[in-house]
């Protein structure tokens, strides 16, 4: 399945793209995610944990940059998960670019995901407004991250980036109720 979303942060270009492409800073941006391991400068392991209802998923990550175009601002990762307990694997690539947006930066990401086992018994759209509210809360990390590697504007230098909060599972009755409310309202919609 293919999602789109684009979302603003308050900084420029070139301080949005320091930050998208230091990937050990950005991984704990993602809600459930944790930074496992390094394996180069362009690999990483990941973990992430999701609750979707009764079920608590672990999926074990194989993080890669597969390409960087640095004039257009472009990179794109892929990502291939095995649930920790054999319930599931999801693949995907993320292509995400900024664009300069008035001093702000919009970030575009486009995900090719695909999900099999547990997972994928979850509906499209339910998957479609679960990573919506992600996008949301990855957003306000990668905001609060940039705000503290900003100059203070005062001669004084940047204060030293703060440290993530610790990754909680991802809720999926948190995630998914709005998301089935819309759909429930959306039948009323259509008659």
């Amino acid at each position: 399945m293919r999602l789109e979303n684009a979302f603003e942060v308050t900084a420029p270009p070139e301080a949005a793209w320091d930050l998208l492409m230091d990937v050990p800073r950005v991984i704990p941006c993602m809600p459930g995610a944790e930074l496992v391991e390094a394996v180069g400068e362009s690999n990483w392991k990941a973990r992430m944990r999701v609750k979707l209802g009764p079920i608590s998923l672990a999926f074990l990550t194989d993080v890669a940059r597969e390409e960087v175009d640095e004039a257009a601002r472009r990179v794109k990762l892929g990502a291939k998960a095995r649930e920790e307990r054999g319930r599931g694997a999801a693949s995907a690539t993320i292509e995400s670019t900024l664009s300069s947006a008035g001093g702000r930066t919009t970030v575009t990401t486009v995900t090719e995901l695909t999900l099999t086992g547990a997972v994928a018994q979850y509906g499209r759209g339910l998957v479609q407004d679960v990573s919506a509210q992600l996008l949301k809360q990855f957003a306000a990390c990668l905001e609060a991250q940039l705000a503290t590697a900003a100059p203070a504007g005062n001669g004084a230098a940047p204060a030293a980036p703060q440290p993530p909060p610790e990754p909680k599972p991802i809720s999926g009755l948190r995630l998914g109720v709005p998301a089935l409310w819309r759909s429930f309202l959306g039948l009323f919609r259509r008659r």
